[in-house]
């Protein structure tokens, strides 16, 4: 007799954010931010982009302090089963995400920037990253920590022009930028924005007109044909009458 596996019913979802805590739809979803990431790393069967649902070691008995981050990012893992689950089960998935962000609001900065840090080295995620739209002097517009021997340590961020602050993710090979309140990746073997919606729709914009220009220019060479053809016959009329053929 086969018995077949117990399929366990997925995690509840997270609470409800308050208003004040909207800005990471503000940044990750309606600046196509998600989009640009499952994109740019590529292998969607095997690298897992997406957030806002429970991260925990084991499957849980409760939800009580569970964190859901605004974003992680996991490469070698089963998305299906995160799905499934609803959530992020590190024994499930057979290792925790590479990558955690979070985006600071009013009500979750004291959080991400003193308690969450050590939650998520606890779960031994390598790198865990804040963004603040709105910085103030104790609470940093970006900031990054590099999981070294069960500890975070700070990564270095520049300090650039315009304002501008950025930091190198090692685990996902892209540069972090906050710029006027924005976020960004760059990519840093070309310093550009990983492709975007503008970019993508762009690039689809070139490629269409460069196939109607490659179609006009055989409309013209086969034009020219038929007109070098026809004055050719015309040619060899004029020598068929010379003859008095």
């Amino acid at each position: 007799m086969t018995t077949k596996p117990q399929v366990l019913p997925p995690l509840p979802d997270p609470p409800e954010r308050t208003p004040e805590e909207m800005t990471n739809f503000n940044h990750m979803n309606l600046t196509g931010n998600t989009h640009h990431l499952v994109h740019h790393l590529g292998n969607p069967e095997t690298t897992l982009v997406a957030g806002e649902h429970y991260i925990s070691l084991d499957r849980p008995q409760t939800m009580t302090g569970l964190r859901y981050p605004d974003l992680i990012v996991a490469f070698g893992v089963n998305p299906a089963a995160y799905y499934r689950s609803n959530a992020y089960i590190v024994s499930e998935q057979g290792k925790p995400p590479d990558f955690v962000l979070e985006i600071a609001s009013p009500g979750t900065v004291s959080e991400d920037m003193n308690s969450k840090p050590a939650d998520y080295a606890a779960l031994g995620i390598p790198e865990y990253w804040r963004f603040n739209e709105s910085p103030t002097r104790s609470n940093p517009a970006l900031a990054g920590d590099r999981l070294v021997e069960g500890e975070y340590q700070p990564i270095p961020i520049d300090f650039l022009p315009a304002g501008r602050l950025r930091g190198f993710s090692t685990v996902l090979n892209l540069v972090l930028e906050w710029r006027d309140g924005q976020l960004y990746w760059i990519d840093p073997a070309t310093e550009e924005h990983i492709p975007t919606f503008q970019q993508e729709r762009e690039a689809r914009l070139r490629e269409h007109e460069a196939r109607l220009r490659e179609h006009e220019a055989r409309l013209r060479e086969r034009e020219a044909r038929l007109q070098t053809e026809a004055r050719n016959r015309e040619l060899e009329a004029e020598i068929r009458r010379l003859r008095g053929e």
